[in-house]
């Protein structure tokens, strides 16, 4: 089966399309995947302005979010159109939309109307996907635990996947110890701090960092933040970690304020993989294009194999596209597509809501277990 699975993140720079096509082997305990096609559609400046006046602290009229949906909509309807066009057919779609607004006591928004989808590709479209475990009593955060378990399952050692996004989370994929959370921010407030004193939306590479000095007062004045305190299940996101999280940092030279916000990161994640005595550690998402974040990281988490997601056959850009194929995938048969032990919900629940293609909806038959193992061939 062929799924189409869209994503954008906390970056808010683009969309990501991965084309991935899953067979399930015979006894069903192993999933293989090949991505046949990955590209990412940067969004049009005025989208992107709009996204950012519409996250928290905006203040925005309801009018606004509904253009915002059916803006995002189309936009996500392009995105897969394009990859479709590139790659040849699919047979669904997972579109994880755009965050809006994250705060599981209150609810999560995803924007991107994935009827815009399912008009345009002919194609099934499965969206609103944390939703249903937010309804469980979960987070409806981090989903990425059920490809991390998956493509980590039977490695020897103490293994755990860090995805560096504009927030950061953790996997720990050790059996009879699993867990997932979100550590805090990834490249959020570097990219806030990166815009604000440069005009750039991010610090390419670290290279503005790698030539500052880390403001020990200010370090210190951040991690006193509460939320690294709470016991996980916890998830978090640019309603706490946006740009007015940064008021009062001013007045530090660039290079300074963004060795520091750099630094945060990186012990904010260390932190947690030596709580956890991880001895392997698998990277994706944008930050691993920062060497000097990476560079802090080792730093802070010796004796820990930092290991790209590359070297298990998933490109690092592409992974929460392909998390969100694969939770297309087993939404499509009747499988959870979130992990209890990460999110806090009750228990396991197929997620989200599919919307028709061009044709009638015939779903297959449900089936009885989730693959343990997912091999990217």
């Amino acid at each position: 089966m062929r799924v189409l699975g869209l994503s954008s993140g906390t970056s808010h720079d683009g969309i990501d399309a991965a084309l991935v096509s899953f067979t399930a082997t015979p006894g069903g305990d192993e999933l293989r995947a090949r991505l046949l096609h990955h590209a990412t559609t940067a969004y049009e400046p005025a989208v992107r302005a709009a996204i950012r006046k519409a996250l928290p602290p905006g203040k925005v009229r309801l009018g606004d979010v509904c253009a915002l949906d059916t803006r995002l909509g189309q936009a996500f309807a392009g995105a897969a159109t394009a990859a479709l066009d590139a790659a040849g057919a699919a047979d669904l779609v997972c579109s994880h939309g755009q965050t809006l607004f994250h705060a599981a006591t209150d609810g999560t928004l995803q924007l991107g109307q994935p009827a815009w989808i399912a008009e345009r590709t002919g194609l099934p479209v499965v969206a609103d996907v944390r939703i249903r475990d937010v309804a469980a009593g979960g987070q409806g955060a981090p989903l990425v635990p059920v490809l991390d378990l998956m493509l980590l399952a039977g490695r020897a050692g103490r293994w755990g996947a860090v995805n560096l996004g504009g927030i950061a989370n953790l996997t720990v994929a050790v059996p009879g110890e699993v867990c997932a959370y979100d550590t805090g921010p990834g490249n959020a407030l570097v990219d806030a701090a990166a815009l604000a004193v440069t005009g750039e939306p991010y610090d390419r590479g670290g290279a503005l960092a790698a030539g500052g000095t880390v403001r020990t007062e200010l370090l210190d004045r951040l991690l006193v933040e509460p939320y690294y305190a709470r016991t996980p299940p916890k998830s978090t996101g640019k309603e706490l970690f946006s740009a007015a999280y940064l008021e009062g940092a001013g007045g530090y030279p660039p290079a300074d304020l963004l060795a520091t916000l750099t630094e945060l990161t990186a012990v904010t994640v260390a932190d947690e993989v030596r709580r956890h005595r991880l001895d392997h550690l698998l990277l994706s998402g944008g930050g691993v294009h920062n060497r000097t974040l990476l560079a802090r990281l080792a730093a802070h988490a010796p004796g820990v194999t930092l290991v790209r997601s590359e070297e298990v056959g998933l490109p690092a850009d592409a992974k929460e596209a392909v998390l969100f194929a694969l939770i297309g995938w087993l939404t499509w048969h009747g499988l959870p597509g979130a992990v209890p032990a990460a999110t806090g919900a009750r228990g396991p629940r197929v997620v989200g809501a599919i919307t028709p293609g061009a044709e009638a909806l015939r779903l297959p038959t449900p089936l009885a277990t989730l693959p343990r193992r997912l091999t990217m061939e």
